[in-house]
């Protein structure tokens, strides 16, 4: 029996239409990025099937979820997933299956074609894989927490300014590896401001971001169970009345960004989902 080191576990519809698109598609794209790659159908199982399902995603390392059709029982389970912080890949077969709440999130468009699926999904999962790798051998976390979105505007202009916090904890016994630097990826426009003074930033050099910018670090290493917070905040212009753009009450904001510490044992890459909505305060 093969031994697999990475769990992907499958939130699909399990009408026989999904058969090939699962087994051709899904599964021997993961199978060969050493994936041990299942559904809860193929499990043998005594508690509650919802209840087996929560408990699969937990241990899971990566979910690979199949939005065509809109199945609720799927979009449920995302919703679990996300909200348990898990890598989740979501494919399928029409665009318009993914809500727009989730189109910022790495998805996978396969339209039917099997051969599509496993192309696009391999380039996913093998990003997956190496984000794992990264998980299991750093032991510095970091969470991004609830976004604050401010909309300052006028006749001319709407300006959003975005307010991060990400934590960095730490859980080894030994000291962390010392960080010498971080950088947060941005696409073109973003500036960012650090006790309101702008961060240097020169061009990405991450494919799918313009910019990256070079913030300041409140501590240098973690010790044990210690804790620190990176605070900036992001400021873009979103319209200009004299081009003829639209001057909006609010704005919704979605997308994606990475946080890099650089460190004396390699760079990791922390990827940070954004979903925020800025808009004038009343004061």
């Amino acid at each position: 029996m093969e031994k697999y080191d990475l769990f992907a576990f499958v939130l699909m519809p399990f009408a026989s239409d999904f058969d090939d698109i699962y087994k051709l598609g899904i599964k021997e794209s993961a199978t060969l990025l050493g994936f041990r790659t299942e559904r809860v159908d193929e499990q043998i199982y005594t508690e509650s099937i919802l209840d087996r399902i929560y408990r699969q995603i937990d241990l899971a390392d990566v979910i690979i979820a199949d939005m065509t059709g809109q199945n609720p029982n799927v979009f449920y389970e995302v919703g679990y997933a996300h909200a348990k912080g898990k890598l989740c890949i979501l494919i399928t077969s029409n665009a318009d299956d993914i809500p727009f709440d989730l189109k910022h999130r790495r998805c996978v468009i396969y339209g039917g074609s099997i051969l599509s699926l496993k192309k696009n999904l391999s380039k996913d999962l093998a990003w997956a894989k190496a984000e794992v790798g990264n998980e299991r051998k750093r032991h510095i976390k970091a969470i991004l927490q609830p976004l604050r979105g401010e909309l300052e505007k006028d006749r001319m202009k709407a300006v959003g300014h975005v307010d991060f916090k990400v934590d960095l904890s730490y859980e080894s016994k030994k000291p962390s590896a010392e960080i010498y630097s971080a950088y947060f990826y941005s696409t073109e426009g973003w500036v960012i401001f650090q006790k309101e003074q702008m961060c240097a930033s020169t061009n990405s050099d991450i494919p799918d971001f313009d910019k990256r910018h070079l913030l300041e670090l409140p501590i240098r290493i973690l010790n044990k169970d210690s804790w620190a917070q990176v605070k900036f905040r992001s400021t873009k212009t979103l319209a200009r009345a004299w081009a003829g753009e639209e001057m909006k009450e609010s704005y919704k904001l979605r997308g994606r960004s990475i946080l890099r510490l650089i460190t004396s044992e390699g760079n990791y890459d922390y990827e940070l989902s954004i979903d925020v909505t800025v808009e004038e305060f009343p004061f």
